[in-house]
């Protein structure tokens, strides 16, 4: 008894400590009506764990823990995560009034109670939002992105979902809050800092349109937009919850879409940062149900639409691509475009789309400008590429695996 005991624990800490390696899944398919289901979601899971080429994409990462369709039910993700093994960033819808945010969690504790510890052990972290700040700030409000939430909404959410995990199985689990890198180096935004475990940065080269953003400097952008982030956060952990580049669709500033493109920035911006640090990829499948323009979507069925195995040149370094480097057409210091993230430009703005809010609901606050600076000029840094012991959790190696098993082996008998 004590011994099973034990290999329940060290299952446990093996799923807590591993680098995730996932992608975004919404509560809707492309279409941003139809609904999805726990044989969608599985399907969708068991392609990532079988992605030709890689070593699998064992992480899924949702916008809400509520089931479409439904008031407060669970998430038909979960028995779908349980059924493929499939780690989990659950997400909290956070821009919709109090009563929607008290629902989410209503769903968190329905479901600990529905599945247990074959739940509980999957679930690497809790989002609570995600780009709420970047709705509200000008950007978000120019590109017309919808109902976002206050950073002091957002931190207030953040410690109601530490109170109503005491004493459950996820009480220890890592709270934070996914929002745009300008969202983040905005310092009107520091109480969700304060309040986070971790930091969540979206970032997409494609749309930040002002400046020369081919695929040439994706990677040199990404790398800017991850190091006034980390600078911005201090000593929080950073988690890559989306990035991408689009497989087909319109143009963004200098900016083509394609496969071949799209191949660049996965091996360039992907291969380093996978398995080193938590990371979620935009997108698996965005034409499940529709084709979004742009489409970041990567593979057609099951089948990989470009290349995705990590060469030995293309992996675990960082590009040479400085930011420095890249010249700015308009002159100007801020350097995004109207749109900063797929889940804006595929929809979210009408709270509809892969990554929007359960169940068509919209926010009641205002929308209106943050206070304060958004700024992506340059810092000073040289610190562009965050380490393991910078980010989550060390890497659980199968031989630290080993040695763990043989120490409470030794200890239990």
């Amino acid at each position: 008894m004590y011994f099973s005991s034990l290999i329940l624990a060290i299952s446990s800490l093996a799923f807590t400590n591993a680098i995730s390696q996932g992608f975004n899944y919404g509560a809707t398919k492309s279409d941003g009506y139809a609904i999805r289901v726990q044989s969608d979601f599985q399907a969708l899971f068991h392609t990532a764990n079988n992605l030709v080429g890689t070593s699998g994409f064992s992480s899924a990462r949702l916008y809400t823990t509520v089931q479409g369709g439904t008031t407060s039910d669970p998430t038909s993700a979960i028995p779908a995560a349980i059924a493929e093994k499939t780690t989990l960033l659950l997400g909290f819808w956070a821009s919709a009034g109090q009563d929607v945010f008290s629902n989410e969690i209503k769903a968190l504790k329905a479901a600990i109670s529905m599945y247990g510890s074959s739940f509980t052990n999957l679930v690497v972290g809790l989002s609570v939002g995600s780009e709420d700040l970047y709705r509200i700030s000008p950007i978000g409000v120019a590109a017309k992105s919808g109902y976002g939430a206050e950073p002091s909404t957002i931190a207030e959410y953040i410690k109601q979902v530490r109170s109503a995990l005491t004493g459950t199985p996820l009480s220890s689990v890592p709270i934070g809050h996914v929002d745009t890198w300008t969202a983040w180096v905005n310092g009107s935004n520091q109480a969700v800092i304060d309040a986070s475990d971790w930091i969540g940065m979206d970032a997409y080269p494609y749309f930040q349109d002002t400046q020369v953003n081919g695929i040439e400097n994706g990677a040199g952008l990404f790398n800017k937009a991850l190091s006034d982030t980390k600078n911005a956060v201090g000593a929080k952990p950073v988690w890559i919850t989306e990035t991408g580049w689009p497989v087909s669709g319109r143009k963004s500033g200098y900016a083509e879409t394609g496969t071949t493109n799209a191949k660049t920035y996965w091996d360039q911006v992907g291969c380093p940062i996978f398995g080193a640090v938590n990371t979620w990829w935009f997108t698996l499948d965005d034409t499940d149900n529709g084709y979004p323009d742009p489409s970041f979507g990567i593979v057609s069925g099951t089948k990989p639409l470009f290349d995705l195995s990590c060469s030995k040149s293309g992996s675990g370094i960082i590009s040479s691509v400085s930011a420095s480097s890249i010249p700015d057409p308009t002159g100007a210091v801020v350097s995004i475009g109207s749109d900063l993230s797929p889940t804006v430009a595929n929809g979210i703005q009408n709270i509809s789309g892969s990554g929007a809010a359960p169940n068509g609901l919209m926010s009641s606050n205002s929308t209106r400008a943050a206070t304060g600076t958004v700024s992506g000029g340059p810092r000073a840094t040289t610190d562009i590429y965050p380490s393991p012991t910078q980010n989550s959790a060390p890497i659980l190696t199968s031989s630290t695996v080993g040695l763990v098993i043989a120490l409470f082996i030794a200890i239990a008998f």
